[in-house]
């Protein structure tokens, strides 16, 4: 089993404070985050690092500047107290035809929904990805994501890199969770115990894990 997904395209590091999250990232591994963009209507902003290929971590916690959105934030943000890594996204060749697969192998990901966002430097990304009630509410099992033709994130002038070593998962009955992660075409070192993401990142301070 790869160390790294296959397909991987991001993490979802999603924090309470996001100025706080940013910082303590810095300080763990000498390697500050960029101002990604605004979430407009949702309530949250995000920041990002590459993590080498075209694969980044995302930072994502409630935006100072935006009102109180008219429905929960996403990611689950609210209802958090601490930074936690709450979800990942892979990025199949065809998402219509991947989440297609994974109904009929017993696994609903959720509806295909279109969302935007703009770059500091104006630029609209747009992208696809699945989403809904049906998704498991563990964030062990990806949402699945299209860029189309879109720029990614990666290619995002001044985007530091921090190269991913490794993502494990842990839950407490592995054996239910690898079934959904195989309906979706993806493998992951899962262990038995508390729901949980971790990864781990090089940077200039040494070998780095976020949980």
């Amino acid at each position: 089993m790869n160390a790294v997904p296959v397909r991987l395209d991001h993490l979802v590091l999603a924090t309470p404070e996001l100025a706080a999250t940013v910082a303590d990232f810095t300080l763990r591994t000498g390697i500050a985050p960029v101002a990604g963009g605004a979430h407009v209507g949702l309530g949250t902003r995000n920041y990002l690092v590459s993590l080498g290929g075209s694969r980044y971590l995302e930072i994502l916690g409630p935006d100072p500047e935006q009102d109180e959105p008219s429905g929960p934030r996403p990611f689950g943000v609210d209802g958090l107290s601490d930074a936690r890594t709450v979800t990942w996204a892979i990025s199949p060749p065809d998402l219509d035809a991947a989440a297609a697969a994974a109904r009929a192998r017993g696994y609903d990901p959720g509806p295909v929904r279109a969302m935007s966002r703009r770059r500091p430097d104006g630029t609209l990304l747009e992208w696809r990805l699945t989403d809904g009630s049906t998704a498991h509410p563990s964030g062990l099992v990806p949402f699945l994501i299209d860029w189309g033709s879109s720029p990614h994130p990666t290619t995002a002038s001044g985007l530091p890199v921090a190269p991913l070593l490794e993502l494990t998962a842990t839950a407490p009955a592995p054996d239910e969770i690898r079934p959904l992660l195989s309906a979706v075409g993806v493998e992951l070192a899962l262990a038995e115990g508390p729901v949980g993401l971790s990864f781990t990142v090089n940077t200039p301070r040494g070998t780095v894990t976020f949980s």
